[in-house]
């Protein structure tokens, strides 16, 4: 499937971590203000099929050790493709692009951030050609609801901006749709084991009011993605029994997290970062964490390049929040999640 790309393509090399010192350069990340990945469905005469198009500088003529703007545009249609799926495919460019070896993904939505290393650049990955050929066949392969798409990256400044103002307002837009829901108005949540390969033991719990920790996959995404693709990491969370309606315990998810996580984690309080508190990837949006001076909780933001009143960077506490441990007082959280009723309401909210 890969024999044109000058890299090996494939699943072992998800997770893989290129240092500065080893990058040709990078795309977005804490050095860039505006940065974005985006899937939408079009209809069928709206997209040419296979087209990869480039808009701006090319890999090969980017300079060594900078940092670049980048927009990644992804359109897809098919009979089946429905607006509920264009977050659930968003989500799967950080998966399908770390598959390539020597190309780094991380984050999400507006807070991507790409590095691709100077090996790989050697060995002739020089244009953003050949990631498009990857993403369409990966998407193709693993979504055969997809019978066409088409590929964009944006490498030019001001048209990255003008993008970057309309990938705002459409994940505003999807956000907004789940906030007049409850967690009591559905039998079922939804899990998603996609940051396993970073993060073992995590099992990110999907409700109504909480949304992933990444910020990018809601309620109605989850469901979406579960149905469409029912082995891929999206599934359903019967919600069992209600155990502890303050700090949000769940029979059923305390089964899941067990199950997922191979018996790391055996419960889960949804409303707190205290006691069994729901486990954190490395792909969340900020960090809440307990500040007992004033028995109060702070929240840091992934760009905040400050240090934090307790002393911390966002980096140092995400090393010891993330990775799938329940750390009391340490949680990772979306920016939406804050918007929350249930959000750490057992905790004082």
């Amino acid at each position: 499937m890969f024999d044109d790309i000058p890299v090996d393509v494939g699943v072992v090399y998800e997770g893989e971590r290129i240092r500065g010192k080893d990058m040709q350069f990078e795309f977005g990340g804490p050095n860039v203000e505006q940065k974005f990945e985006l899937v939408q469905a079009r209809d069928m005469k709206e997209i040419e099929d296979g087209k990869i198009t480039i808009q701006g500088p090319d890999l090969k003529d980017l300079e060594e050790g900078k940092s670049y703007p980048l927009g990644i545009l992804v359109e897809v249609a098919g009979k089946e493709i429905e607006k509920d799926l264009e977050a659930v495919l968003e989500r799967r460019i950080h998966e399908f692009i770390n598959f390539v070896e020597g190309f780094m993904h991380l984050n999400q939505r507006y807070d991507i951030w790409l590095r691709l290393s100077k090996a790989s650049y050697k060995k002739g990955f020089n244009s953003f050609q050949f990631l498009g050929k990857v993403l369409t066949r990966l998407f193709k392969s693993e979504f055969p609801i997809i019978e066409k798409i088409q590929v964009t990256f944006i490498t030019d400044p001001k048209k990255v901006s003008e993008w970057y103002k309309k990938a705002l307002q459409i994940y505003e837009a999807r956000d907004a749709r789940a906030r007049g829901m409850k967690d009591e108005d559905v039998t079922e949540f939804y899990g998603c084991v996609l940051c396993q390969s970073f993060a073992p033991s995590h099992v990110c719990i999907i409700s109504p009011n909480r949304i992933s920790l990444c910020g990018a996959i809601n309620w109605f995404d989850a469901r979406a993605a579960a149905r469409v693709d029912p082995k891929g990491p999206n599934f359903m969370v019967p919600k069992g029994e209600l155990l502890d309606e303050v700090h949000g315990e769940y029979s059923g998810v305390n089964e899941v997290a067990k199950q997922k996580s191979l018996g790391e984690v055996e419960r889960v309080w949804m409303y707190s970062m205290f006691g069994y508190p729901h486990t954190s990837c490395g792909c969340f949006e900020a960090i809440a964490f307990y500040i007992p001076e004033v028995d109060g909780i702070g929240i840091v933001d992934r760009g905040y390049e400050g240090t934090a009143v307790n002393g911390l960077a966002f980096s140092t506490m995400a090393n010891q929040t993330g990775g799938g441990k329940q750390v009391e007082g340490f949680n990772g959280i979306a920016i939406e999640y804050m918007r929350s009723p249930r959000f750490l309401q057992a905790d004082g909210g």
